[in-house]
C-alpha cells in the first residue's frame, strides 16, 4: 500500500517538475501572471514558473504576414472597385500585445480593412492606379499610429489588386486611348510650328542675297537628276516667263 502511495506521489512530482520547466525559441517571449497579475517577461530559454500559481503566455516576435481581405471602396469620384493588400507587422512589446487588446491579430486585421476603405475613399481612381506608393505610405502611418498602444510595429503595407468592373475598364481603355490621341495632335500642331518658323527664317536669309536662290535651284536640279526619274520638271521663276505671258500692254490714248 505505502509502495503504491509513494509511485503516485513520485509521478505527481514529476508532473510538476515538468509543468514548471518551459523552453521558448529565440523568436519568442513568455508573458508570466502570477496569480493573475503580470510579473514580467522572460524567455527565450529556460523558464521556471510555479504550477498552479503562475500562467506563462508565449508571443511570437517574428514578423507577420497578413492578407487583408478583398474590400469593396467607392472612391471620391464615385467608381466602385474592389482592393486587396498584405499588411507586415510585428510585437514589439509582448505585455503590452497580451494586455492592452484581445487577439491583436484579430485586432491589426480588423483596423486593417476600415483603414483601406477609408483612406481609399478619400482618392480618386487615378490616384489609387497611379500613386500606389504614396497610398501605402499614408495607409502603413494610419496603421502603425493605432497600433503603437499594442505594442506592435506595423512595418509595411502593400496594395496589391484594384479590380475594376469590365464597363469602367473599357471606359478607361476609351479615355487612354483619345489621350493619346489628343497628344498627337499637339505633337503634330508643335512639328508643323516649327518647320513654319525654319521656313521663315530659311526665306529670310535667302532674300538677303538673290544669289543664293540661283545655287538652291541648282542644288534641286541636282537631287532631281540623282533619283534616276524618266521625266525632270524644271522649276522655272515667274519673272521669267510673266513677259510671255502676257506682255507689255499697249499705253492708253487720253
Amino acid at each position: 500500500m505505502m509502495f503504491n502511495f509513494g509511485i503516485v506521489l513520485l509521478a505527481l512530482l514529476l508532473a510538476f517538475v515538468f509543468s514548471a520547466i518551459k523552453i521558448l525559441p529565440e523568436y519568442e517571449r513568455g508573458v508570466v501572471f502570477t496569480l493573475g497579475r503580470f510579473t514580467g517577461v522572460k524567455g527565450p530559454g529556460l523558464i521556471l514558473i510555479i504550477p498552479f500559481v503562475q500562467r506563462l503566455i508565449k508571443v511570437d516576435l517574428r514578423v507577420v504576414v497578413m492578407d487583408v481581405p478583398t474590400q469593396d471602396v467607392i472612391s471620391r469620384d464615385n467608381v466602385s472597385v474592389q482592393v486587396n493588400a498584405v499588411v507586415y507587422f510585428r510585437v514589439v512589446n509582448p505585455d503590452k500585445a497580451i494586455i492592452e487588446v484581445e487577439h491583436y491579430y484579430d485586432a491589426v486585421s480588423q483596423l486593417a480593412q476600415t483603414t483601406l476603405r477609408s483612406v481609399l475613399g478619400q482618392h480618386e481612381l487615378d490616384d489609387m492606379l497611379a500613386e500606389r506608393d504614396k497610398l501605402n505610405a499614408d495607409i502603413q502611418e494610419i496603421l502603425d499610429k493605432h497600433t503603437d498602444a499594442w505594442g506592435i510595429k506595423v512595418a509595411n503595407v502593400e496594395i496589391k489588386h484594384v479590380d475594376l468592373d469590365e464597363s469602367m475598364i473599357r471606359a478607361i481603355a476609351r479615355q487612354a486611348e483619345a489621350e493619346r490621341s489628343r497628344r498627337a495632335k499637339v505633337i503634330h500642331a508643335e512639328g508643323e510650328m516649327q518647320a513654319a518658323k525654319n521656313l521663315e527664317g530659311a526665306a529670310e536669309q535667302l532674300s538677303r542675297q538673290p544669289q543664293a536662290i540661283q545655287l538652291r535651284y541648282l542644288q534641286t536640279l541636282i537631287d532631281i537628276a540623282g533619283e534616276n526619274n524618266s521625266t525632270i520638271v524644271f522649276p522655272l521663276p515667274m519673272d521669267l516667263i510673266k513677259p510671255l505671258l502676257g506682255g507689255d500692254e499697249p499705253p492708253k490714248s487720253s
